[in-house]
């Protein structure tokens, strides 16, 4: 029978078998040179170029071979550090195809496509980030992206070797927990201080890399972030629900007066989002040992954050709450270099987390959601052979989430997928065939209900492209994908003081499926960059979650639900250099996304995007680079039932980056504006969109370092 306490157990086990793997690899290459690191990517840089802008590509196992399947953006660099936020979904909003589930400040995933929640995996170097933010909106991500090197937005059906939670894409965040390359300086630091006015918010980030001798490497990490709570344009509560609320006020005057006063000042909160502070702190530590193309590795880390929840407006006596989050993570590493042979690399990752979610109503505790879960991965990297290449792997997933407190709407339940998986990419001439598929076996069960269901899922994808000219690529994917029902999709059922809704699962759910495909243009047109995808889909039995229009425990109540639907959409990317010449650079930036979801009754998918543009232009002067951009949401009108539309804003930004000193003392110092018109935003994709504007006119600085 199973029990959590043997989760350990396997960590363990997994991890001794990777390190039996290891050792005649090792042993067999005793006298290769060690992996190269920060300083032999500093000696090939150019002499102006900063470390931390480097171009070093450091990618989970297999996502390099991703290219033509799926279509892939990566943010590094300056570009990372004037997007960085507390939360996920915060830093990648602005990227092609990309916006945010936008809970809170302090709890936000990011949202591909129009797709969240359980269709979008969100990796740390290829595996899970193992915590609960799937489960509810209210749920932060328990990744800190301040001390991320580089973060990977991958879209497309290839993306699923990674899991079928990934039918909408993955983001994959890489850092340095474990080392992923031997340093040949004595010591190697990077730091990053920011600060802002909107939040009033105070950062401070640092990592440390060295050499230990004899082929080691050792990495810490460490970040603090604090915020108060957030200024915004305007009233808190949008038009619609504040003159609901203000009617409801006038209706019990007579009767309740005190109520009605409680309604009006809900109404008329204005200038500042009550309950938005955040308290985020981590640290991570890690080491590895290299020789030759082969490594070793393991890591620990602690991540802790307390944050507040608006309170949804219209109850007799609002309570602010708030959500305290820490999870315990391990990882190891082992990548095997296997010679000359069919194959040239055995590649295995493990994690392990123990994950604590607290929610607080005032100052007492609540109610817990404690999740243990375990992650494992191994895949065989094939030698490339004239141009064909490939991988085969298997994965391994495992989850326990038990739920302790006043609020029992789910019941303990358990987790456990296995797959295998496989990627050939195959020469065809002039053109390059691709194939990818994924069995999944998944069981799900909750013992306190005597329930248990499993599900046999099998996705494949299939895509052909063909080289125009030089660096720019046509292409077109086809694909097939299943997804087994999640425990919260089946079992929920109760109200969740967090999110303040009542939540109703169904246990009839069946697994989901969709047949579609893209066609796209990537690649460079003389000197512009170019990216250019449209996609569709048909899911049959697609799970969504449905306001019903029901009040229980004065919270909405959402239903899953099931019923056949189209997505369908376009993303594109265009980055143009209008002026080069020696001390001055000119460029501009264009993208644009559009999804356009439907449910077969001719209703609206919930929580759909609308089209999104945005552009900028950028002055590069010597070491200074000036920035201007202009983002504009369009009106979203296309609701699902019971959910209020969102109108149209532009946030215009502007930005100055210097860099002071180029070399091995590198020093990056940024200033920012955000909204600089302080104009009020509401997204589409967030569950509190009513009541938790965007947060108002910005002005940041920041500085990073890297020696």
């Amino acid at each position: 029978m199973y029990h959590p306490a043997a989760r350990p157990a396997l960590a363990l086990l997994l991890a001794s078998s990777a390190l039996a793997l290891a050792t005649p690899a090792f042993a067999g290459e005793a006298d290769a040179p060690p992996n190269k690191g920060p300083s032999a990517a500093k000696a090939n840089a150019a002499p102006d170029d900063d470390y931390h802008n480097d171009e070093i590509v450091v990618t989970a196992s297999g996502l390099s071979q991703l290219d033509m399947l799926a279509g892939t953006s990566v943010l590094s660099g300056v570009e990372l550090q004037r997007s960085l936020s507390g939360q996920l979904g915060d830093v990648l909003v602005n990227q092609p195809g990309v916006s945010m589930s936008g809970f809170a400040p302090g709890a936000s995933r990011p949202v591909l496509r129009g797709f969240s929640g359980e269709r979008v995996k969100l990796l740390i170097d290829g595996i899970g980030s193992i915590d609960a933010s799937n489960v509810s909106n209210d749920h932060a991500v328990a990744i800190d992206p301040f001390n991320a090197e580089r973060i990977d937005i991958l879209r497309g059906p290839a993306v699923l070797l990674y899991g079928s939670q990934a039918i909408g894409g993955a983001v994959n965040v890489i850092d340095k927990r474990i080392p992923n390359r031997l340093p040949d300086e004595p010591i190697h630091i990077d730091a990053l201080l920011s600060g802002n006015t909107v939040a009033d918010s105070r950062q401070a980030a640092a990592s440390i890399d060295a050499p230990l001798g004899d082929g080691f490497a050792a990495h810490i990490d460490g970040s603090y972030h604090k915020t108060g709570d957030v200024e915004i344009p305007g009233y808190a509560v949008s038009a619609p629900w504040r003159a609901e609320l203000l009617g409801q006020a006038d209706a019990v005057e007579a009767t309740n007066p005190e109520f009605a006063s409680s309604l009006r000042s809900q109404a008329n909160q204005s200038g500042v989002l009550p309950n938005s502070a955040t308290e985020t702190y981590s640290v991570t530590g890690g080491v590895a040992f290299f020789q030759g193309d082969s490594s070793l590795g393991a890591s620990l880390g602690y991540y802790d954050t307390y944050y507040g929840v608006p309170v949804r407006p219209g109850s007799e006596d609002p309570e602010e709450g708030h959500i305290g989050l820490r999870q315990w993570r391990g990882d190891l590493r082992a990548d095997l270099a296997l010679g000359d042979g069919l194959f040239s690399h055995l590649n295995s990752r493990v994690a392990f987390s123990h994950y604590t979610h607290t929610e607080y109503e005032g100052t007492e505790p609540g109610t817990t959601f404690n999740v243990e879960g375990i992650e494992a991965r191994t895949e065989l990297v094939q030698a490339e052979r004239s141009g064909w290449s490939g991988s085969l792997g298997v994965q391994y997933t495992t989850r326990h989430m038990a739920i302790e407190g006043d609020e029992q709407l789910l019941p303990r339940n358990m987790l456990n997928q296995f797959a295998v998986f496989g990627l050939q990419q195959i020469p065809l001439g002039d053109l390059q065939l691709q194939l990818a598929g994924r069995y999944e076996h998944a069981g799900v069960s909750a013992p306190d209900l005597g329930a248990h269901k499993s599900f046999d899922n099998f996705s494949g994808a299939l895509g052909l492209s063909y080289m125009v000219t030089e660096g720019l690529e046509l292409g077109v994917n086809a694909n097939r994908v299943a997804r087994a029902p999640s425990p919260e999709e089946l079992f929920i059922d109760g109200y969740h003081e967090s999110s303040q809704t009542y939540e109703r699962g169904d246990a009839n759910l069946v697994s989901e499926t969709a047949v579609g495909g893209e066609l796209f243009a990537r690649g460079r047109i003389g000197a512009a960059k170019v990216s250019l995808t449209g996609f569709y889909n048909r899911f049959n039995d697609y799970i969504y979650q449905q306001n019903t229009g029901e009040v229980i425990d004065d919270g909405p109540v959402y239903e899953y639900r099931q019923g056949d639907a189209d997505y369908y959409g376009a993303e594109g990317e265009l980055d143009l250099p209008l002026y080069d010449s020696e001390g001055f650079g000119l460029k501009s930036e264009l993208r644009a996304s559009y999804v356009r979801a439907k449910l077969d009754d001719g209703s609206n998918v919930p929580m759909i995007p609308p089209l999104s543009l945005f552009g900028a232009l950028q002055a590069d002067v010597g070491k200074v680079s000036l920035r201007g951009e202009v983002a504009h949401a369009f009106e979203q009108t296309k609701v699902a039932l019971n959910e209020n539309p969102t109108d149209a804003y532009t946030f215009v930004n502007a930005s100055v980056t210097w860099r002071p000193i180029s070399g091995n003392n590198n020093v990056t110092v940024l200033l920012k504006a955000d909204n600089i018109f302080n104009e009020t935003g509401r997204l589409a994709t967030s569950l509190t969109r009513d009541y938790t504007p965007l947060p108002g006119r910005n002005i940041e600085a920041s500085v990073r370092l890297s020696f």
